[in-house]
Parts: C-alpha cells; sequence; structure tokens
C-alpha cells in the first residue's frame, strides 16, 4: 500500500541520521544500519527490528528489476496509535504498513499490532516491492499494477485466500481494469477483491513470459511511457485480448473451486437452517419413547400388583361350612 510523501514525522526526523522524534523518547529509540537500510524502532521493538532488517537484506531482489539501489528507512512504529498518528490521516483502515515511495521510507506496526496486521516479514517485502518498483518505474503504473505487483514479490496470496476470491467470483463479475482501480477507493471489502484481483493481473502479465517474466514489458513500460505499447511489445497482444486472456485464465484456474465451493455454501445453508428442525424434531421424538415406556412400565407394574393382591385376597378367605366334613359322634345303644 502506498502513502503520500511526508506525512510521517518519524522519517522526516531521521533524514540524514537525526534523531527520533519527540514522540519517541530518545533513551528508548534503537537504530540499525545495514546495506541499504536503516531501521528504527523503540527498544520493545528490538528484536523484530533485527529480524526486519535480516529479512530486507537476505532478499533484495524484486521480479522482472535490476536489484533496487536506493537507502531505505524502515521505521516501525510501537502501537496502533502511533502508526496511525504517523501515517496521518488519510491511511486506511485496514493498512498494516505504509510505502512512501517519493521519499523511499516505509511504516509498519510493530509486536503490539493485531492479527489483522500479518506476518510483519511478509508486510515488510511487500512495501519494499513498492520502493523498488518506483525507483525504476516512477508514477507510470497505476494503483492497481502497484499493488498487484507488491502482492506478486511477496508472494503473498495464500490458498485460503484464493479460496475466498474463488467464492467471491461465483457471485459477480470480473472487472475490468479501470473498475479494477476504481476498487481500492471504494473501502475495505472492494480494496481487498481489488487486491485479489490485482495479483491475479499481474502473475498472469508474468506468465505470459516465463523466460523473462516482467523484464521485458518494464523496460518497454520505462522507454515508451506506455503499458499498452509495452504489452505490445513485450508479449504480442493489445491491452484488450490481454484483458479477455486474465479473465479466461482465471475463470478457468478458480471456477471449478469456486463452484464446489458455492455447493458446498448452500448445503452448509441448509445444514444451518435445517440442523435445529432436525434436532427438536429428534427431542420430541425421544420424549414420546421415553413417554410410552412409562406407560408400559406402569402397566406391567400395575398387572404385577393386581396378581399379587390376588393370591393375597385368596390365602385369607375364611372356610366355606357347608362344604367342610366335621367331628364324628357315636351313641351306644343297650338292648
Amino acid at each position: 500500500m502506498r502513502a503520500a510523501a511526508g506525512v510521517v514525522a518519524l522519517v522526516v526526523a531521521m533524514a540524514g541520521g537525526r534523531d527520533l522524534p519527540s514522540q519517541t523518547a530518545r533513551t528508548t529509540g534503537i537504530r540499525l544500519d545495514e546495506g541499504r537500510f536503516t531501521v528504527v524502532a523503540e527498544a520493545q521493538d528490538a528484536r523484530l527490528a533485527r529480524s526486519l532488517l535480516t529479512a530486507a537484506q537476505a532478499n533484495d531482489t524484486f521480479p522482472g528489476l535490476a536489484r533496487p539501489a536506493a537507502h531505505v528507512l524502515i521505521a516501525v512504529a510501537p502501537d496502533a496509535d502511533r502508526f496511525r498518528q504517523w501515517v496521518g490521516p488519510h491511511a486506511p483502515e485496514w493498512g498494516a504498513a505504509i510505502a512512501i515511495p517519493d521519499e523511499q521510507r516505509l511504516v509498519l506496526q510493530g509486536g503490539r499490532a493485531g492479527s489483522d496486521a500479518g506476518d510483519p516479514r511478509v508486510a515488510l517485502r511487500h512495501e519494499l516491492a513498492h520502493l523498488a518498483l518506483h525507483e525504476r518505474m516512477g508514477r507510470l503504473p497505476p494503483r492497481w499494477f502497484d499493488e498487484g505487483y507488491a502482492s506478486v514479490a511477496a508472494g503473498e496470496w495464500s490458498r485460503d485466500e484464493a479460496f475466498a476470491t474463488s467464492l467471491t467470483m461465483v457471485w459477480r463479475a470480473l472487472p475490468s481494469l479501470v473498475r479494477l482501480e476504481e476498487g481500492f477507493f471504494a473501502g475495505a471489502s472492494e480494496a481487498s477483491w481489488s487486491y485479489a484481483m490485482a495479483y491475479r493481473v499481474v502473475s498472469e502479465l508474468q506468465a505470459l513470459d516465463p523466460v523473462n517474466g516482467l523484464s521485458n514489458l518494464f523496460a518497454y513500460w520505462h522507454a515508451t511511457g506506455s503499458m499498452e505499447k509495452a504489452i505490445r511489445q513485450a508479449y504480442g497482444m493489445t491491452g484488450e485480448q490481454f484483458e479477455r486472456h486474465w479473465k479466461a485464465r482465471t475463470r478457468r484456474r478458480y471456477g471449478a473451486l469456486a463452484l464446489a465451493t458455492n455447493v458446498s455454501a448452500v448445503f452448509g445453508l441448509f445444514g444451518v437452517l435445517l440442523l435445529p428442525m432436525y434436532v427438536s424434531k429428534r427431542r420430541r421424538d425421544r420424549r414420546k419413547l421415553e413417554a410410552m415406556r412409562a406407560a408400559d412400565l406402569a402397566q406391567d407394574e400395575a398387572a404385577r400388583a393386581s396378581a399379587l393382591q390376588s393370591l393375597l385376597d385368596a390365602a385369607a378367605e375364611p372356610p366355606d361350612p357347608l362344604g367342610g366334613a366335621g367331628p364324628v359322634t357315636g351313641a351306644s345303644g343297650g338292648s
């Protein structure tokens, strides 16, 4: 993501090796210099600052570009409030890092950043790609190309992000490059979609020439000042032909996944709607079964009690006076 020049007090104060600004105490600030990089941070982010410096040094080339030579200042903001303060009022709410190409400087969030800030090394690589592209091409690239190129250079589009992108493709048409440019200024949700599509466009441009990648495109673009002419010379197609090409390739690559995702989403939706009904029915059936079992037990118990009572009643009855034999008495008669 790019920012206008001159919005960060820290990088202005650090120009020419001067001290940290008043917002950062001099006793707690650190400065690391190596090669073409300078990293400034507060002591709490010293470990992160060293990690960023190592990462920048270890991977300092970018697709299709000569190795950058400009000196870069990397400022690590200690918290989100300081980040917004250094960036200024025009930074979008979803920004985790900001590049200032005209000054070859960038600001990113430190160790207290939220989980939405992502991996700071990936964010650093993304912003350094902005600076490297600007060093070579100046203001020629439009916003969509700038962001797409930085995403490709950082390798930041994961399988999960491609999956989410393919799901969105089910519901909306792929944008034209003009509409793609407008999407970066239409809020966080639209910008997220535009980042995904910009990544797809630039990666397809790079894939058109498996040997040279973007090198010839940049050379012709820099020489002519026209992206249309550069595409014609580098890839032998018009801008309109390329637009049809990348849309077709994107649909072929993610269309089946999008359909599968959509079907899964539909079944998932039905599951959410039907599951409560299913659970409720199971509970009703279980209550009915328990009631039937209780009734059966009650009947069995009543039957057993009735049989026992019958036996007890029979045992307690007195003998029948007419049906039994009494004692025998005899009389003797004389003659």
